[in-house]
């Protein structure tokens, strides 16, 4: 065991007297592997606010199965916390912090095994980074989603209904107390925010990757049903550790052997069957990388004209992931993928199951005779809804109670993830564009826009800046007829590459969603919807042509045939390619100072070089 480096033999007499001082380590426990917790518990993250307790309760899992279990925490930044200012810009960064910081506990500690306990936003693909840099047997298992909100009048909402209340309320189609109604019933518990956001793709995605158990990514986050999920995952990472121990690589038991190109296209078939998070594709991109695999942004659109979508989730429907996991989960989905086209997945993939990702999917998708009465158990309970303040780990796993998301009369599990001969459409969620304003890519969530909208030519309105656009439209300075370009933004120009969820739900708000588009280097919330195409590459600080665009330009953005032009000629864009000086770095001081020297594009995953 890797372990042994800090426990074995008489030298090792110092670290083992440290080892008891923790109170975690004991004589008997010499041959048992060292299995670290890695949590991020953070009290002002929603998604992470209870895991506190979750992380507890997997020590003391991990310790009945038979492992020493040490527990450490991330840090984690709220993106619906850090939006609309400063904080914004440390979002994005942070994955690199948390992975880098993951890889330091890991390696300095020599542990045999981890079991990863993320939910939300940057901290659930850090960790991915840092299990595939470490690559020692790794189970994921998130603290769950968040239940959708329920006003006394009985409305579904969510935090984009109260993001986009703030533009509805800025052009007077709301009032204040319609809006505080919003804000007081959004986000009603605890957990990752109940649309198919970054942090719930993600979640979802880390299944179909095969680094998490079945249910990780939608049995919600207050239900009991998680702590039987909690304990097969705390379980399954000791079987882990010691199979590891006695076969040895080569097995199917480590995160660069589990996580191939087949894998990563298997997630990312997942992400456009349910119309996940475009911030998906720039994760995918820096976990690859890290796991040695090369990964293309131009893989999307060959797998996004293969795939149906077969399932949309808020912000693309009224449906959310308590919806997704009452109508079957994760596994349904690929399910209902595989019967649409047979041969897209590989299904041959090993997971952290210890079983390949076809058997996982024949076990849980409750769909087909062969799912298990364990499948059908988590299905029936992890969608119970329970309201705010309910999440308790000292309950019991009989303790379900909670209303069923299923009891409406107007619910119906074959609209929620539609079967394979009626899908939302025949072509996945996720589309790349190219062009002369992105000749390396850009990114457009096709499950969230208007149909009237894939195809549009508009007049660019240019902002420098995030705050700028959002200043400007609210300002009623965005029209019918316009392409908003909001520049230097991307990973480099932002630093950090900011998400433009403000600017998006202003515009939604104010009732323009189906007449200007809008353009960026930066990027977009999982709960962006709307003609809204980002990770412009090269970004505009390092002088792509997004940079060179000018009040006024025509762009012609043509989803279905992956294009995006601005109808300037080639000539005019060589005369301004050639007065365009670089501004001077926004940031000079402190991290993102160093960031911002250091990092890509996101045509290649925002990554550090």
């Amino acid at each position: 065991m890797r372990s042994d480096t800090i426990k074995r033999g008489f030298e090792r007499a110092p670290h083992r007297s440290l080892l008891k001082a923790t109170g975690n380590y004991r004589d008997e426990d010499q041959n048992k592997p060292f299995i670290a917790v890695v949590n991020s518990h953070v009290d002002i993250i929603p998604g992470h606010a209870h895991l506190a307790e979750v992380g507890q309760f997997i020590k003391e899992a991990v310790r009945e199965a038979g492992g020493v279990p040490f527990v450490f925490h991330t840090i984690g930044v709220d993106d619906g916390i850090a939006m609309g200012h400063l904080g914004m810009k440390y979002s994005l960064p942070s994955r690199e912090l948390i992975a880098d910081s993951v890889e330091t506990m890991i390696e300095a500690h020599r542990f045999d095994a981890m079991i990863c306990i993320p939910n939300c936003d940057k901290i659930v693909p850090g960790m991915l980074m840092a299990a595939m840099r470490c690559n020692i047997p790794t189970v994921f298992v998130s603290g769950g989603p968040m239940e959708a909100g329920r006003t006394p009048d009985g409305r579904t909402m969510d935090l984009i209904t109260v993001f986009e209340g703030v533009g509805a309320m800025k052009v007077g189609k709301i009032d204040e107390a319609e809006l505080k109604l919003r804000e007081d019933f959004g986000c009603p518990t605890c957990g990752s925010c109940s649309g198919m956001f970054t942090a719930n793709s993600m979640n979802c995605l880390s299944e179909a990757l095969g680094m998490a158990l079945p249910g990780n990514g939608t049995i919600l986050a207050t239900t009991s049903e998680r702590r039987p999920l909690y304990r097969r995952a705390a379980k399954r990472i000791v079987e882990m550790a010691r199979e590891f121990e006695a076969k040895g690589p080569g097995h199917g038991l480590l995160p660069r052997e589990i996580c191939t190109v087949e894998a990563f296209d298997n997630a990312m078939i997942l992400d456009m069957a349910m119309g996940g998070s475009t911030n998906t594709l720039l994760h995918t991109l820096a976990i690859a990388r890290e796991a040695g695999v090369e990964y293309d942004i131009s893989r999307v659109n060959e797998l996004s004209d293969r795939t149906p979508n077969v399932c949309k989730v808020s912000p693309s429907s009224k449906y959310h992931v308590e919806d997704v996991h009452a109508a079957g989960g994760i596994h349904t989905i690929l399910g209902e993928t595989d019967r649409a086209r047979p041969g897209l997945l590989d299904l041959s993939r090993p997971t952290v199951t210890g079983k390949t990702l076809g058997q996982n999917i024949a076990e849980w998708d409750i769909r087909v005779a062969t799912c298990t009465d364990e499948a059908r158990k988590a299905n029936q309970e992890g969608a119970r809804l329970k309201g705010a303040g309910a999440y308790r780990m000292a309950g019991t796993d009989k303790d379900a109670g909670g209303v069923a998301v299923a009891s409406g009369d107007d619910w119906d599990a074959y609209d929620v993830i539609r079967k394979a001969d009626n899908p939302y459409s025949q072509t996945g969620g996720l589309t790349v564009l190219y062009g002369n304003i992105s000749p390396q890519g850009s990114v457009v969530k096709t499950a969230g826009v208007d149909p009237k909208m894939l195809k549009y030519e508009g007049e660019a309105i240019i902002f420098e800046s995030q705050e700028e656009a959002c200043e400007g439209i609210l300002a009623g300075k965005v029209k019918p007829g316009h392409v908003v370009v909001i520049r230097y933004e991307g990973p480099r120009g932002g630093p950090g590459m900011q998400e433009m969820l403000a600017p998006t739900s202003y515009i939604m708000g104010q009732g323009l969603g189906d007449k200007v588009a809008l353009i960026t280097d930066g990027r977009f919330s999982g709960g962006t919807r709307g003609a809204c195409i980002g990770h412009i590459s090269p970004e505009a600080a390092e002088g792509g042509t997004i940079a060179l665009l000018r009040d006024g330009d025509r762009i012609r953005i043509d989803i279905p045939a992956h294009k995006m032009e601005a109808l300037v000629d080639e000539a005019e864009l060589a005369r301004r390619r050639a007065g365009w000086k670089a501004p001077e770095p926004r940031m000079n001081h402190g991290w993102l100072a160093r960031y911002q020297r250091l990092v890509t594009n996101a045509a290649q995953g925002g990554i550090l070089k």
